[in-house]
C-alpha cells in the first residue's frame, strides 16, 4: 500500500537510527511497505562510508568505489532508486601485487587468496613456497571445528608463505584486518563449509569453483546486464547512491534528519512504544532500527538490552585513510590494469592503490586530461598510520608508488580522507557473537540493528542487514494488525 494513500496519524512510526547505507536500506524498505519513517544521523551528511567528491574537478568516490556484482541487493537498490543506467561494469580488471620488489600478475584460480592448484602462484611465491602448498595434497585431514581463523588454517595446510603474499592482501584488505585473526568461517562460508567436508583443502578449493561454476556470477549476477562482472560502479561514483536513496525515501513521505546524534533509546512504560532523544529533541515511534556502529550502539542499547550492549562493546574497528592523487596523464607512465595490492610482509606503507581513471570510465571521461589514482593506508592496529598528516601519508604513497611503478610525477591535487573506525573486525568467533546480538535484541519488541558488523562490511551485505531488519520489523505489525503500516 503507498504511502500516501493514508492518513500519517493512522500509521505505524519506524526510527531509523544511523545514515550509512544499512540505515538508508532500511529506511527505503519501511518507507515502500508504508510505514512512517523517521532516519536520524549524527553527522552532518548521510551515507557512511559512502563518499562522492572530486579532485582538480574530477569527479571521484572519496570511500566505497565498486560494489559486489554478484550479490542482487546493491544492484536492486541502485535501479529502484533511479540509477540504473549509470551502473557501469569496471573497464578492466586485471590486477597485480607489488611484492618482492616488481608488480606480478594477480593470479588467477583462487577463492579468496586460497589456491586450487600451486602452479597458478608461479609467479608469486617462492620455489620453497610452491612446494609447501603442494603438501596439503599429503596432509591428514584438519579438525576445523566451529570457526577457525583463515590465515592460520591455510598456513597450516599449504604454508605462511601463500597467507603472507596473497590471502593476506586479499582477504585483509578487504577487512584491514589481519588474516591470522580473521573468522573463515565469517569471512569465506563457502571455503569454510567445504574444508569441513574434504579432505585437503585444495579439494575444497575445487569444489567452491565447481560450485560457481555451476551457477555463473550466480542468480543475481546473471540479471545485472553488466556482463556477469563480479564488481560494479556507479557513474558519478557510488557515494552517489545514499542521496539517491535519501531522496526516494522523502519522495515516500519518509523524513531525515542531519546533525540529529541519538543519545537515548528507551521504550515507554504505557504501549511498549519508544522514546528517542536527538539532537534535544524527542521523536517517539511504535519501532526502532539501531543501524549504528557498534560502540554507539552498544550505547543506545545499554538499558533495553544489556547483553547486546555488552557483545556490542566487544567490537573492533580498523581505521584506514585513502590518498587521492591527480595527475596530468602525460606524465604518467603506462601502468597494468586496475591497480595493486601490496602484502603488509613487504614492509611497504601502502597496502593497494587503484588506478581510478583505468578502472572506471566515468573517471577518464569525465577528466581525460588527468590520471586519477588512489592509494589507502591502515590495516588493523596500525591506527598511528591513519593518525599522520596529510602531507606525510600524500609523501609516503607517492614514494611507495614510484618504487612500485616508476611513476615520479608530482601530482596536480591531491586529498586524503580517513576512515576512523571504519571497519568492524571479523575474528574467530565473530557470528556466535552476532548471533547473541541478535537473539538478544530480538527479545525487545520492535527493535533491530543492521549494519556492518551483522552480516559483512560489503554494501550489498550492509544493505542485506538494513533490509533483513525492516522487514522483521514490517512482520511484527502484520502479525497484530493485518494492514502492516496502520499502528496496532
Amino acid at each position: 500500500m503507498n504511502a500516501d494513500t493514508r492518513d500519517s496519524s493512522t500509521r505505524a512510526h519506524v526510527v531509523v537510527v544511523g545514515g550509512g547505507i544499512a540505515g538508508l536500506a532500511a529506511a527505503h524498505r519501511l518507507v515502500s511497505a508504508g510505514l512512517r519513517v523517521t532516519l536520524l544521523e549524527g553527522d552532518d551528511r548521510i551515507g557512511g562510508k559512502l563518499l562522492a567528491g572530486e579532485i582538480a574537478g574530477a569527479p571521484v568516490d572519496l570511500g566505497a568505489e565498486s560494489l559486489l556484482a554478484r550479490r542482487p541487493e546493491a544492484i536492486a537498490l541502485a535501479r529502484a532508486v533511479g540509477l540504473g543506467d549509470r551502473l557501469q561494469a569496471p573497464a578492466t580488471t586485471t590486477a597485480s601485487v607489488w611484492t618482492r620488489g616488481t608488480l606480478r600478475p594477480m593470479p588467477k584460480g583462487h577463492v579468496m587468496g586460497v589456491p586450487g592448484d600451486a602452479a597458478a602462484l608461479a609467479e608469486l611465491l617462492s620455489e620453497e613456497g610452491l612446494r609447501r602448498v603442494e603438501r596439503d595434497r599429503d596432509l591428514p585431514p584438519a579438525e576445523i571445528g566451529e570457526d577457525i581463523a583463515i590465515g592460520a588454517y591455510v598456513a597450516e595446510r599449504m604454508g605462511h608463505e601463500v597467507v603472507d603474499r596473497l590471502v593476506e592482501p586479499l582477504l585483509g584488505g578487504v577487512y584491514a584486518g589481519d588474516a591470522y585473526r580473521i573468522s573463515m568461517r565469517a569471512a569465506v562460508p563457502a571455503l569454510f563449509s567445504a574444508a569441513r567436508t574434504h579432505p585437503t583443502l585444495t579439494e575444497a578449493v575445487h569444489a567452491v569453483q565447481r560450485a560457481g561454476a555451476a551457477t555463473p556470477s550466480d542468480a543475481a549476477g546473471a540479471a545485472t546486464g553488466l556482463g556477469g562482472t563480479a564488481f560494479a560502479g556507479i557513474e558519478g561514483g557510488i557515494g552517489t547512491l545514499p542521496e539517491a536513496v535519501a531522496t526516494a525515501i522523502r519522495a515516500a513521505g519518509g523524513e531525515i534528519h542531519t546533525l540529529m546524534p541519538v543519545t537515548e533509546l528507551r521504550r515507554v512504560a504505557d504501549g511498549g512504544r519508544w522514546r528517542v532523544v536527538a539532537g534535544g529533541r524527542e521523536f517517539h515511534a511504535d519501532a526502532v532500527v539501531v543501524a549504528a556502529p557498534a560502540w554507539a550502539a552498544a550505547e543506545l542499547l545499554a538499558a533495553e538490552s544489556p547483553v547486546a550492549s555488552r557483545e556490542l562493546g566487544t567490537v573492533e574497528y580498523a581505521s584506514m585513510a585513502l590518498v587521492t592523487l591527480a595527475f596530468r596523464r602525460q606524465d604518467v607512465p603506462a601502468l597494468p590494469g586496475s591497480g595493486f595490492l601490496v602484502p603488509p610482509v613487504d614492509g611497504h606503507t601502502i597496502k593497494a592503490a587503484t588506478f581510478s581513471s583505468q578502472k572506471w570510465r566515468w573517471v577518464s571521461d569525465a577528466a581525460p586530461d588527468l590520471f586519477v589514482l588512489r592509494t589507502s593506508v591502515g590495516r588493523y592496529g596500525e591506527e598511528e598510520q591513519v593518525l599522520r598528516d596529510d602531507a606525510d601519508l600524500v609523501e609516503t604513497s607517492l614514494k611507495d608508488l614510484a618504487a612500485a611503478t616508476g611513476l615520479t610525477a608530482r601530482p596536480v591535487a591531491t586529498t586524503v580522507t580517513r576512515w576512523t573506525g571504519g571497519l568492524p573486525q571479523y575474528p574467530v568467533g565473530h557470528l556466535a557473537r552476532v548471533a547473541r546480538i541478535q537473539d538478544a535484541v530480538a527479545e525487545v519488541p520492535r527493535l533491530r540493528v543492521a549494519g556492518a558488523v551483522y552480516e559483512g562490511v560489503g554494501i550489498p551485505a550492509c544493505i542485506a542487514s538494513g533490509r533483513r531488519a525492516a522487514d522483521e520489523i514490517i512482520a511484527t505489525f502484520e502479525t497484530t494488525h493485518p494492514g502492516a503500516g496502520h499502528c496496532p
